[in-house]
């Protein structure tokens, strides 16, 4: 996901968006330990998109503040 379609998204949104990306990472990681996963790095994609998001909602809620 690019940082353009993440600083357009409200706060809320991201908040239900950060808590499905945990959901899909966790569902990866399971089924990578059952049967590996033909491109791995979608993983650390996914994992570097959380913090994205995670980072950027931080900086708007400080603009609110």
């Amino acid at each position: 996901m690019k940082v353009s379609e993440v600083r357009e998204m409200s706060i809320a949104d991201l908040r239900d968006r950060i808590e499905i990306e945990k959901n899909n990472l966790d569902t990866m990681k399971l089924n990578h330990v059952i049967s590996p996963l033909e491109d791995t790095s979608k993983i650390r994609k996914t994992r570097q998109d959380i913090a994205r998001m995670i980072t950027i909602l931080a900086q708007k809620e400080k603009q609110q503040n």
